[in-house]
């Protein structure tokens, strides 16, 4: 049965604005696509057996787009709906969303591999979560399995928000490097979020979610194969950050971490990886004919076990065929975390 709090005008004026936010990435990426080419803002296609160069930073727009798609909402919601509800929070979220996006376009122009230490790295991304700690965002009491009821206090805000914000921020840029992949995923993410805050009416949460599934499934027209822009760290950054706070802002950390499972497992995957002295790449090995093969032995990252999983089933394995077997996993994901949220 719908929740009497969407009976009103508010799901029409997220719909309203996730319009807005599509129109704006879908309008603004090919002249941005067509600029950086001519200024050679591109980098190399790396799973081509050609060289391919793609425009970067396509993350910016979609940062962009989100942003006023929110103060689009926040708008509607004063001057026709006469409400000031979540405008502090909504706020917030955007700010965060930017000096995310700012820093992994920093990280895109730059590059962390042309000389930025790690020391730096930690105290650029250091103040991602400080407007979710400002406001005070989330309740402090979590219902752990198997233990219970705990509230944490002021830890909460100062240490676990900070903690989720740049640790979500840095995940999601963990499963990357296909043409679509990132982007997919991420729409994925927004769209089991946007299906469970509205089944569970969490404001703003789920018309945040709603704002930023529009400018991803604009992005992906451009980004999946092949890929006339690459999504850059602006959008990993971002996009990470900005789901660790639709979590933390809805109260639904448990639901949050579970549709999260595949970045725990490239996290696994990764520290097996600097135990056996490998800083893994995710790309696989291209061949002439275009087709992939593992670039190890082992398997250090989801993405090597999607090219194994094509391998085994089908002989071949390929760039989209990544991008699909792993944008499946993430679906049962997603569907598994609805169905088991209310049981576990």
């Amino acid at each position: 049965m719908m929740n009497t709090c969407f009976s009103d005008y508010t799901l029409c004026y997220a719909l309203l604005s996730a319009l807005i936010s599509f129109m704006i990435t879908y309008t603004v990426l090919p002249l941005w696509i067509k600029r950086a080419q001519e200024i050679g803002f591109t980098g190399k296609d790396m799973n081509k057996p050609y060289m391919v160069q793609v425009a970067e930073a396509g993350g910016v727009w979609v940062s962009i787009s989100v942003a006023f798609g929110i103060l689009f909402f926040i708008a509607l919601e004063i001057y026709i709906g006469g409400l000031h509800k979540y405008i502090v929070e909504l706020m917030a979220l955007s700010l965060l969303l930017f000096l995310s996006s700012f820093l992994g376009f920093l990280d895109d122009i730059l590059g962390w591999k042309k000389g930025l230490r790690v020391i730096y790295r930690i105290v650029l991304m250091a103040p991602l979560a400080i407007p979710m700690m400002v406001i005070k965002a989330g309740h402090s009491t979590m219902n752990i399995p198997f233990i219970g009821v705990v509230d944490f206090g002021l830890a909460y805000p100062l240490i676990l928000v900070p903690i989720g914000v740049l640790g979500a921020a840095n995940a999601f840029n963990m499963i990357a490097g296909y043409n679509g992949l990132e982007a997919s995923m991420g729409l994925q993410l927004m769209l089991f979020t946007s299906i469970y805050t509205y089944i569970n009416n969490v404001h703003p949460s789920f018309e945040a979610s709603l704002i930023m599934l529009a400018a991803i499934t604009a992005f992906l027209i451009y980004n999946w194969y092949p890929a006339k822009i690459f999504p850059g760290n602006s959008f990993t950054y971002g996009l990470g950050a900005y789901y660790a706070s639709l979590v933390i802002l809805g109260n639904f950390e448990k639901y949050g971490l579970m549709l999260f499972t595949l970045y725990f497992i490239e996290l696994i995957l990764f520290i097996r990886g600097l135990i056996n002295g490998v800083y893994k790449e995710n790309y696989g090995k291209v061949r002439n004919d275009g087709t992939l093969e593992p670039p190890y032995d082992k398997i250090y990252s989801v993405t090597h076990l999607a090219i194994k999983i094509q391998l085994f089933i089908r002989g071949k394995a390929t760039e989209k065929g990544v991008v699909i077997v792993l944008n499946i996993i993430q679906f049962f994901i997603g569907l598994l975390s609805l169905i088991l949220i209310n049981i576990i």
